[in-house]
């Protein structure tokens, strides 16, 4: 039905990929298999993305985020996707704020200013006053944009279908990505969802015992005049991190302990939602870090974020610490207690995958090791032996590495190891005495309390039931069922065996001793039976293919 209904977007789609991967298209007519496509070079597969518009541009940045499926060379590639468009008319704009609001226009803004300060794919950005005086920003859908995504998400769904039927499509589960990928974009078209996301982050980084809460800041929501299309929330002074001028604000404090504070709140600010709050935000780009102009920096669009539940903070906590030990054996367990599939794997060769990648990092000072470059490569060395990671695996690589390279690029003379250091340490400290050391104290003593009155009682009668001889050892063991199966058909065939050379020497003890009649047609029948039985005997050991 879906191609049906899209056949002008699939001959876009088609002139698109004709026009930016011709000698892609080529290879793949005169050489490919479709069980095993390819995927065009990653500058060819930006090119059709931006090419085929808004929702494709949104659907590299998601897959940007999912070094699990693709290579480090598309992840760079297509992480630099951005949605920026032309804006739309103010005349166009309008007309959906105006059905968004429940009073009119004029009446809830003192002054709108016509033109945008930034504009995406999915909406676009104006600066408005209210009649109180508070600065607001209004964050507008572009009109229409519903209608052009449920298009082409009924395309990409269909294309999947399609997709998920060859072996490369059932290997990376191409399915589960594509609603994976229409839910988010379903989900973008609900401001309420991004309002609410907000909030949320707005209320856990307002108290921590690892930074300052009144150093960072998240736009407050104004949920009076907040809808599915149109969002309104507290307007924030400021420029992107990377563009800031840290002299305006002379504190008495030189420009390089000044970075030196910003990269350690932001790394501190990020630690926390990654591994304590476990809601984070997934998209730390240098143009959603804003520096205000009172000095304090800002997080901004909160439309992506990830969660992580308390068991996956624990493995990834552990293996920040396996990193820093350059244990490859601890990687690849902590990597097999992240997956979510049942498929078997070689441990011997993933251990092996894990130190030869760490290898290269045996003479490297720790200062100079980049934590998201090892993760990325721990998320490709899983994806190599076929290990399903969950999703919010991509978004919490694609996190760290956005804020190691924005705090890279921020303050060069950042010490990474230095920043993490007290954070780890902190955090294993949490894991074994929580967040309260007295109760998980008497905790541990009632546990070691009830094991001391349960011990002598458990030992008393292990000891019975040894000198009972009532004691029952189940074991389980995979790959003998297989051995069984041998041994009762060799067991039966030799039964068979026995039984034809006992009716063949009774058939001639009875030939040889008759008198009558009756005995020798006895004596046929014993023969008779004796041949059938090796006769049938003979098929079935060359139906097994086992003479030898």
């Amino acid at each position: 039905m879906f191609l049906t209904q899209t056949v002008p977007r699939q001959r876009e789609i088609i002139e698109v990929v004709l026009r930016n991967g011709w000698d892609y298209m080529r290879s793949l007519l005169t050489g490919g298999k479709t069980d095993e496509p390819q995927l065009p070079t990653p500058a060819v597969l930006k090119n059709i993305l931006v090419d085929l518009g808004p929702v494709y541009v949104k659907l590299g940045q998601l897959l940007s985020t999912r070094p699990d499926l693709l290579s480090a060379a598309y992840i760079e590639e297509l992480s630099t996707l951005q949605d920026e468009v032309p804006p739309v008319p103010w005349s166009e704009v309008e007309v959906v704020i105006r059905k968004q609001l429940k009073g009119p226009l004029e009446e809830t803004f003192r002054i709108v200013n016509h033109f945008p300060v930034a504009a995406g794919s999915i909406a676009q950005t104006h600066r408005a006053t209210l009649h109180d005086g508070r600065e607001v920003a209004l964050k507008v859908q572009r009109p229409g944009i519903d209608t052009t995504i449920a298009q082409d998400i009924a395309l990409i769904q269909g294309i999947a279908d399609l997709v998920a039927r060859t072996d490369f499509g059932q290997t990376y589960d191409i399915k589960s990505t594509a609603e994976e990928f229409t839910k988010a974009l379903e989900a973008e078209l609900d401001f309420t969802r991004e309002a609410g996301y907000t909030d949320q982050l707005r209320r856990n980084l307002s108290q921590s015992r690892w930074y300052d809460p009144t150093q960072i800041v998240v736009a407050e929501i104004y949920w009076h005049l907040t809808t599915q299309k149109l969002l309104v929330m507290q307007w924030l002074d400021g420029v992107p991190l990377l563009s800031a001028d840290l002299s305006i604000n002379d504190n008495g404090q030189d420009l390089i302990t000044k970075r030196k504070a910003v990269t350690t709140l932001l790394f501190r600010v990020f630690f926390q939602q990654l591994y304590i709050d476990g809601f984070f935000h997934a998209d730390p780009h240098p143009g959603n870090l804003f520096y205000l102009t009172d000095g304090r920096v800002a997080l901004l669009d909160c439309g992506m974020v990830g969660r992580l539940d308390p068991r996956t903070q624990q493995i990834l906590t552990e293996m920040l610490l396996a990193i820093v030990d350059l244990d490859a054996q601890r990687c690849a367990q902590l990597t097999l207690q992240l997956s979510d599939s049942a498929q078997p794997v070689i441990l011997s060769r993933l251990e092996n995958d894990y130190e030869r990648m760490l290898r290269k990092y045996y003479n490297v000072s720790l200062t100079e090791i980049n934590f998201s470059q090892i993760i990325y490569e721990i998320l490709q060395i899983a994806r190599n032996n076929k290990i399903r990671l969950p999703s919010n695996m991509g978004l919490y690589a694609k996190t760290l590495a956005n804020l190691e390279g924005v705090a890279r690029t921020f303050n060069p003379e950042v010490n990474l190891f230095d920043e993490i250091k007290p954070l780890i340490t902190d955090l294993f400290g949490r894991q074994l005495l929580g967040d309260s050391p007295l109760r998980s104290l008497l905790r541990t003593a009632l546990d070691i309390k009830s094991l001391s009155l349960q011990s002598p009682r458990q030992i008393e009668l292990l000891l019975d039931r040894v000198t009972s001889e009532t004691l029952q050892w189940n074991l389980s063991l995979r790959g003998l069922d297989g051995v069984r199966r041998t041994m009762d058909d060799a067991a039966n065939r030799l039964s068979f065996s026995i039984l034809v050379g006992s009716l063949i020497m009774g058939a001639a003890i009875i030939s040889n001793r008759a008198t009558t009649s009756q005995l020798s047609y006895l004596s046929s029948v014993l023969f008779a039976a004796a041949s059938l039985l090796g006769l049938w005997l003979i098929i079935s050991i060359l139906r097994s293919g086992r003479l030898r």
